[in-house]
């Protein structure tokens, strides 16, 4: 297991079996983002989309809640000097482009390990990963009503595409608790592991994906993330494009091999870090 320095106890990170392990670590405020928290996460998910010892990135809490959104008594709003609201547009803009919307397109495959609840930003940023699961006493909630903000980090629009409008408008409108259950067969969650057993599962999930083909699987994210935004013509020339890249990507021929030889791919050498 190797150790990466977030610069505080607030978020917890290692490298374990190809797996960079990202941890909200405040579990006596269930892991709420704030002004020392989410600007290590946003520098922490860059610095492992760069590090060729990860093949995959999974963001959990710890304690029994995954994130319950903005910690309001950490954020610090009343102590800067007033700003109009085309400044403060720019900055929350700049602040989700750095954090949701960094995970969302990150070339590595994101997973959400949900310990318990996901509220609010929480949402968004486990709906921004690529997969989510999810311990069986977990739950998720737009949560945003209850504040009276409209919502933000992206939510309004990875939540729709994920479930469906209709259903999207409804989790917004009542915030009504999902939970695991309910969660996986709406398509939020892709897993539900026992309480007892989660965060091993989890971990055997991700390291799986971790130990892939890391490069050809950025390129399937990428595939499946624009097939949304571009017309059947485009995704069809991205995915020619792609597929002549992963063609001639050692991983191929490795994936060719051992399929010949009947045998299991290694991808990655000295892929253990423990």
């Amino acid at each position: 297991m190797i150790n990466i320095d977030t610069g505080t106890e607030e978020l917890l990170c290692h490298i374990e079996n190809r797996v960079g392990v990202v941890t909200l670590n405040k579990p006596d405020k269930k892991n709420a983002l704030g002004d020392i928290l989410t600007p290590a996460l946003r520098r922490t998910v860059l610095e492992l989309d760069e590090d060729d010892r990860v093949g995959c990135v999974m963001l959990t809490g710890a304690g029994d809640a995954f994130c319950s959104g903005g910690d309001v008594s950490g954020m610090g709003g009343g102590l800067s000097a007033p700003k109009g609201p085309k400044e403060r547009i720019a900055e929350l803009v700049h602040k989700q482009v750095t954090l949701t919307l960094r995970i969302h397109e990150m070339s590595k495959v994101t997973v959400a390990a949900l310990p318990g609840a996901a509220a609010g930003a929480g949402l968004s940023i486990a709906l921004a990963c690529d997969l989510r699961v999810a311990s069986d006493n977990a739950f998720v909630m737009t949560a945003f009503k209850n504040i009276g903000l409209s919502g933000d980090y992206g939510a309004s629009w990875f939540l729709p595409r994920l479930i469906g409008m209709a259903k999207a408008k409804e989790l917004f409108y009542t915030s009504e608790r999902i939970y695991a259950e309910e969660g996986e067969r709406l398509g939020i969650f892709n897993r539900v592991y026992p309480q007892e057993t989660f965060r091993a599962d989890a971990m055997e999930f991700c390291a799986a994906i971790a130990n892939g083909p890391t490069r050809t699987l950025g390129r399937m994210k990428i595939n499946l993330n624009e097939g949304f935004n571009q017309s059947l013509r485009d995704s069809l020339v991205l995915e020619a494009e792609h597929l002549i890249a992963s063609g001639q990507d050692p991983e191929s021929k490795e994936a060719i091999s051992a399929f010949m030889q009947k045998r299991t791919p290694q991808f990655h050498e000295g892929s253990n870090n423990e």
